[in-house]
């Protein structure tokens, strides 16, 4: 396989969807999910109405016509906060590179584009539940751990 020395970025367009969820798929598995249901469809739905309403974008890396890096942001707002007087949140999720392009820069700069995003939105912060494996490109980033972060499944 030969990999272009120069990747471009571009944003997800219905176009790329496809390609887009099944790199989500991909990435939930590397991530340890276990599979109970066909999420194709919800991940569809999710992403056309939230990108026709402006409420969640993504920036792709690719290589030539290949999607070789995925990143999102979805945006939310809750009662504005002394620390998020905005009360807008970035919600930042599918940061996924595909193996063979890691460690090539293209995930900060994935990160980077989907956190201009969020703050040209008027959020005030960006939140995110991050893997193992992306835990140094975060705090390397500037991203603070909350250690009262805490989650009830419903």
């Amino acid at each position: 396989m030969s990999i272009r020395k120069e990747i471009e970025y571009k944003k997800l367009s219905e176009k790329e969807l496809p390609v887009f969820i099944q790199m989500r798929i991909r990435q939930l598995r590397e991530e340890g999910a276990t599979e109970d249901l066909d999420l194709v469809p919800a991940l569809q739905d999710y992403y056309k109405r939230h990108m026709a309403d402006g409420t969640f974008v993504s920036w792709l890396a690719m290589d030539g016509d290949k999607i070789v890096g995925t990143s999102g942001m979805s945006f939310v707002e809750k009662p504005p906060y002394f620390s998020c007087p905005s009360g807008k949140i970035g919600l930042l999720s599918s940061m996924f590179t595909d193996p063979d392009y890691r460690r090539m820069g293209i995930a900060k700069e994935l990160l980077s584009r989907v956190v201009k995003e969020a703050r040209d939105f008027g959020c005030g912060t960006v939140q995110i539940t991050a893997s193992d494996m992306g835990v140094l490109l975060y705090t390397d980033f500037g991203f603070v751990k909350n250690g009262n972060f805490m989650q009830y499944k419903l």
